[in-house]
């Protein structure tokens, strides 16, 4: 519980009416959730107004408003106007929790792949150190060994500084972060004090919510524009990235670069990759490493050079930071292994970008003896310049290519495969024995994994760890791993 006017001390507002002295016992953003005793803070989001659910609010006992424009309220309740209720929210939750940030070691990963790899590869770096870590990403929540459910990449700032306030409260010293341009842009980690931030790379993506690729790249800035310019903070940059330079300018921090094909701070030589794992030698300033991961691809030697960065910047010794590498098996998936004895490879990853999917296709050819063949589609209401992209890329790198929908959410899953095909007739391959189109998810699984024969690999792309499918109408079960599971057994039988 803390008094009205000490949660909006830093922010710049204007009091409409009430009493700043009154005591706030929560904070929410959502009408629904409202408990009695909290300020309602009213974000104009891309499909609801908060403004619009005052009364729903008050009815279920806000004690305050915090709002953008002039509103009506019963004369008892204090309403707060600031010019930005997204940054004013994370101000005050920052202050509600007593600014937890501060109390942990924070690492924050960006880029537009490698984000939840790396995190992980972090993660098990801090633990095999002996610290109590947490972790915010993807796929789950991490205090130390509980595992809790995400909804998004990076939480809304206040379900954040509630998590970090849960951490510093368990014991957790070291918190590693995946950091979207959804969130930098709309400022939900606006009151985070990061202590070390990662650039793992930019490509397409996103273009639906960014105007442009240079905005995107803006909203990746911001994490490092923002770090204080303080010797004990670190930025970790991929030189090998065409936007490195433009992240190097932004950064104030003590920097840490690393690279496969530049001189670097870290850097990555005597590569050998195979379909179960990767060793390389990295070069630091503390000398060589020898690593042998379970994890493999070329992309994964740069996400292992971020976390090894880390790792140095944080003083952690080398037999820990090599430990911690080596120990993670995998991450779910990414380049997931389905093996339920079949004669020929399944791999399930998340890739669902251009970039990702040239990645893991150009790793593929390194060890696949026979034919690549790839299920693959794209998400609805996202970027559609993306997808005749992917379609090019799946002629040019796959041998055959099952066209499939993803998430379709609002749009229709044909009118998303159509702009795919796009760019599959630009590559000149049009034969049928390129390529089908099956809508059906499951179908187009099934059907992969029966064209399949010994040495073959299937690709199932798009959607990885994910156990629902978004359509229309409605949110489905949907486990690509557990339906590729289903239709190897069906095969064997």
């Amino acid at each position: 519980m803390k008094e009205l006017s000490s949660l909006i001390a830093d922010l710049d507002y204007q009091r409409l009416q009430g009493d700043l002295t009154v005591e706030i016992t929560g904070i929410a953003y959502d009408s629904r959730k409202v408990e009695a005793g909290e300020i309602f803070v009213c974000i104009d989001g891309f499909t609801q107004d908060g403004h619009n659910y005052i009364e729903e609010a008050i009815e279920n006992g806000a004690q305050a408003l915090l709002v953008e424009r002039e509103i009506e309220a019963p004369n008892w309740i204090p309403i707060i106007k600031t010019a930005d209720n997204r940054l004013a929210l994370a101000v005050v939750s920052a202050e509600f929790y007593d600014h937890p940030s501060r109390k942990l070691k924070v690492v924050g990963v960006t880029g537009t792949n490698g984000k939840t790899t790396t995190t992980y590869l972090v993660n098990s770096i801090l633990r095999e150190a002996g610290y109590k870590s947490g972790l915010v990403g993807t796929i789950e929540n991490q205090i130390g060994d509980r595992n809790l459910e995400t909804e998004r990449t990076t939480p809304e700032a206040l379900d954040l500084q509630s998590l970090l306030a849960e951490m510093v409260e368990e014991g957790v010293t070291h918190v590693v972060m995946e950091v979207s341009s959804h969130a930098l842009s709309l400022k939900r980690v606006n009151q985070i004090d990061f202590d070390i931030a990662i650039f793992t790379n930019i490509t397409q993506d996103h273009l639906d919510f960014h105007d442009s690729l240079e905005e995107y790249l803006a909203a990746k800035r911001i994490l490092f524009a923002e770090l204080d310019d303080d010797e004990e903070k670190t930025a970790i940059i991929n030189i090998d990235d065409p936007y490195a330079e433009d992240i190097l300018k932004s950064s104030r921090p003590a920097t840490l670069t690393y690279s496969i094909e530049k001189d670097a701070n870290l850097k990555a030589r005597e590569i050998t990759i195979s379909p179960t794992g990767v060793d390389f030698l990295a070069e630091t300033a503390n000398g060589e490493l020898e690593l042998d991961l379970n994890l493999t691809g070329l992309f994964n030697v740069y996400n292992t050079l971020a976390a090894l960065g880390v790792g140095i910047a944080l003083g952690i010794d080398s037999d820990d930071i090599k430990a911690g590498l080596e120990k993670v098996e995998g991450v779910a998936g990414r380049f997931e292994i389905i093996n339920e004895g079949q004669d020929f490879g399944v791999i399930v990853d998340y890739a669902h970008t251009p970039d990702s999917l040239e990645n893991i296709l150009e790793t593929a050819q390194d060890f696949v003896e026979g034919r690549i063949i790839l299920v693959f589609g794209c998400g609805g209401d996202r970027d559609r310049t993306k997808r005749p992209l992917m379609g090019q890329i799946a002629m040019e790198l796959a041998d055959f290519s099952i066209i499939t929908s993803d998430n379709p959410r609002s749009e229709d899953p044909q009118a998303i495969i159509d702009d795919i095909e796009v760019g599959i007739k630009e590559q000149g391959k049009i034969a049928k024995q390129d390529y089908l189109i099956i809508e059906e998810r499951r179908q187009a699984i099934r059907q992969g994994i029966e064209l399949a024969e010994a040495q073959d690999l299937v690709f199932i792309v798009g959607k990885g760890h994910e156990t629902y499918q978004i359509l229309k109408d409605k949110t489905i079960p949907f486990d690509d791993r557990q339906v590729a599971r289903e239709a190897l057994a069906e095969l064997r039988g």
